[in-house]
C-alpha cells in the first residue's frame, strides 16, 4: 500500500520547520522529502539532510530534464522537489512530508491529485516579528520584507486541506500527528492494511 504525501506550508517565522522535526521524531513511517536549493547552507544545516544544496547550473539542468514535481523561486532563490525520490518513499509504504511553499504546493497538486495540505500560521503578527528577530541571521531591513512576504503568503491558507495555528507548540505538534493518525485509520487504508484479518474475522462458518 502506498503512502500518503503531505504539503506542509507556511509563511517564514511560523514555526513550521520546528513542527516538523519534532513530528518526524514523535511519528512512526513518516519521512522527510529532502528538497534541493540554490541557496546559501545556515549555520548548522548539514547537506543532504536539510537540502540539497547545489547551484544555479545544476539546477537548472533539473528543470531541463524535467526531474522535478515542483520548483519554485522564494526570497531570490530556487527550490525543487525531485519526482524520483518521493515516488521511491510512497511505493515503500511511507507517510511523506513535502516542506514546501504554496507555489510548489499548487505545481504538486496539479500531478498528485491526493496529496494531502497542511497551512502553518502565527498566532500574530507582532508573534511572527518576534520569532524573525529571534533567529539572529536578517536585518531590520530583511525582516520587514519578510513580514511583507509573510502576509501574501499567509493568504493562500484557504488552498489546504488543513489548518494549524503555532501558538503553543506542544498543541500544534499534537494536532500535526492528529492528522496524519487520522488519514491513516480511513476505511480504505485500514482495509487494505488489515485485509488478511479481516477476511479472517469475517469468513464463514459452519
Amino acid at each position: 500500500m502506498k503512502g500518503n504525501l503531505y504539503i506542509i506550508s507556511a509563511p517564514s517565522g511560523a514555526g513550521k520547520t520546528s513542527l516538523v522535526k519534532a513530528l518526524l521524531e514523535t511519528t512512526a513511517g513518516l519521512s522527510f522529502s529532502v528538497s534541493h536549493t540554490t541557496r546559501s547552507m545556515r549555520p548548522g544545516e548539514v547537506n543532504g539532510r536539510d537540502y540539497h544544496f547545489v547551484d544555479m547550473t545544476s539546477f537548472q539542468a533539473m528543470i531541463d530534464n524535467g526531474e522535478f514535481m515542483e520548483h519554485a523561486r522564494v526570497f531570490d532563490n530556487y527550490y525543487g522537489t525531485a519526482y524520483a525520490s518521493v515516488e521511491a518513499q510512497l511505493d515503500r509504504g511511507e507517510d511523506v512530508i513535502l516542506d514546501i511553499d504554496w507555489q510548489g504546493a499548487r505545481q504538486v497538486r496539479s500531478v498528485f491529485d491526493h496529496a494531502i495540505g497542511i497551512f502553518i500560521l502565527p498566532p500574530s503578527r507582532d508573534a511572527l516579528r518576534e520569532r524573525l528577530r529571534g533567529r539572529g541571521q536578517d536585518s531590520d531591513a530583511v525582516i520587514e520584507r519578510r513580514m511583507q512576504d509573510a502576509v501574501s503568503e499567509s493568504s493562500h491558507y484557504s488552498e489546504y486541506n488543513y489548518l494549524i495555528i503555532n501558538n503553543i507548540f506542544k498543541e500544534a505538534v499534537s494536532d500535526l500527528g492528529a492528522i496524519i493518525r487520522a488519514r491513516r485509520l480511513l476505511r480504505q487504508a485500514q482495509a487494505d492494511r488489515h485485509a488478511d484479518l479481516l477476511a479472517r474475522l469475517l469468513a464463514k462458518t459452519r
